[in-house]
């Protein structure tokens, strides 16, 4: 079945077909239903189809529906897309989960050139677009954001880098969300708040390159995938924060290789291994604890000699079994063996004395840093980087509101982002109107 006029739906039988008559290189796309990274590479994968489809034979396949195939050719996550030469090699590498048109471009460039590629990317015809409000990330803060701004019928566009949902969507478990009456995952309150935001009229873009962002008082421009330029008169920032390095050595080389900043997303992979985790606060302790379903055994490496996570966690992590405590120490080197193995040079910080710790992975938790390397203009922050903003959530830059994690407060949890949002879309309508009513004095209309 086509799903458009370049793109091929085939089963399993029909792949074998196509791989051994197509002349042209294939593109795989396996994907599943109630799948959001699969619903948002759709129109990319679409687009690049009807701009390559001559030269590269787009496929589909419902992964559910074709496990077999899926198994043999080692997929065990939705979407993930494979690429094969002329030759029917595989090319490049699979590309999973949020994927970015700028990625799946890259991985067109292998199979049919640079050069021609560019020359048909410069050929389309740049957009540009007007809204009334950008908000510039999609977790708990800029969703509810994008809720209320499209109740109150204004022209909304939620841009996110990622997939919505911010730190919620991998947090494994959240039981202190008013209303789900019982613990929920973050992926699923996630996956519930976009949909009451689409259902609301504001419009969600996400996975894609935000490449150049644009503060001007009543004219913020925001750019994606240089490709479309969007205007708004209002714009509020709620791109969250990102973890914290620790900026020793090996860290940097190691990342994604051996040290995580997630376990929802990484656990899995260290069934019944042992693992390291750096840090003391809520979310040490308790990605710490979701770990200890998967590992043998959790060593937390704390630079104090207590935690400073809440103290439900700080019980749980106390009676578990599986997890043990080192104190007063910090993280100075990571190096791997040959086979594998992680090894963490540790330093007292009180004795100043050097010990080796040799694990399978390393989770690293030592807090946040707020997310602005887009913004070149002169925001106000705080001694560590977060935004400050008055009480309606109003930046130093006239039409600019801060919401979430990126902003300057004492506490940080997802309820409290979901009423800054409130606030900045009140604060936002409000601004719109009397910007409405001074432009319409300004042009003389009663």
């Amino acid at each position: 079945m086509a799903t458009s006029n370049n793109i091929l739906e085939i089963n399993q039988e029909e792949f074998e077909n196509y791989f051994e008559t197509s002349k042209k290189p294939i593109i795989l796309d396996f994907y599943s239903d109630e799948c959001v990274p699969c619903e948002a590479l759709a129109p990319k994968y679409e687009e690049l189809a009807n701009l390559f489809g001559d030269k590269i034979l787009f496929l589909k396949i419902w992964r559910q529906k074709n496990r077999a195939l899926a198994q043999k050719l080692g997929v065990f996550s939705s979407p993930t897309l494979i690429f094969y030469d002329i030759n029917k090699n595989e090319v490049g590498k699979r590309l999973t989960g949020a994927i970015r048109k700028k990625d799946l471009i890259q991985q067109i460039k292998l199979l049919l050139g640079e050069e021609y590629v560019n020359q048909i990317l410069a050929s389309k015809p740049k957009q540009k677009r007007e809204v009334d409000v950008i908000v510039l990330g999609g977790g708990p803060a800029g969703l509810t954001a994008g809720l209320y701004l499209g109740q109150a019928k204004l022209k909304t566009l939620v841009i996110d880098q990622d997939l919505p949902g911010g730190q919620v969507k991998i947090t494994h478990m959240i039981s202190n969300y008013p209303g789900t009456g019982e613990p929920i995952s973050g992926w699923e309150l996630a996956e519930r708040m976009q949909k009451q935001v689409k259902e609301a009229g504001t419009e969600i873009i996400s996975a894609v390159d935000v490449t150049k962002v644009q503060l001007n008082p009543k004219d913020h421009v925001v750019w994606i995938d240089d490709e479309i330029e969007i205007h708004s008169k209002a714009m509020i920032l709620a791109m969250g924060s990102e973890p914290r390095k620790l900026n020793a050595i090996g860290e940097k080389e190691y990342s994604g290789k051996g040290i995580s900043y997630c376990a929802t997303c990484d656990g899995k992979y260290y069934e019944n291994k042992d693992v390291v985790v750096i840090g003391g606060g809520n979310s040490a302790v308790e990605e710490s604890l979701f770990l200890t379903k998967f590992v043998n055994s959790v060593t937390i490496v704390h630079q104090f000699d207590h935690l400073q996570a809440n103290k439900t966690a700080q019980e749980e992590a106390f009676k578990n079994p599986k997890i043990k405590f080192i104190w007063n120490s910090e993280p100075r080197k990571f190096e791997k063996t040959p086979d594998g193995k992680m090894i963490v040079t540790i330093e007292n910080v009180k004795t100043k004395e050097y010990s080796t710790i040799e694990t399978d992975g390393v989770f690293v938790f030592v807090g946040y840093t707020p997310n602005l390397t887009l913004i070149k203009e002169e925001l106000k922050k705080d001694q560590w980087g977060y935004v400050i903003t008055n009480e309606e959530m109003a930046t130093n830059i006239e039409g600019v509101y801060a919401v979430g994690d990126l902003r300057s407060k004492r506490f940080r949890q997802a309820t409290i982002a979901v009423g800054e949002g409130t606030i900045a879309a009140m604060a936002c309508e409000k601004y719109l109107s009397e910007l409405k009513i001074k432009e319409r004095e300004l042009l003389g209309v009663q």
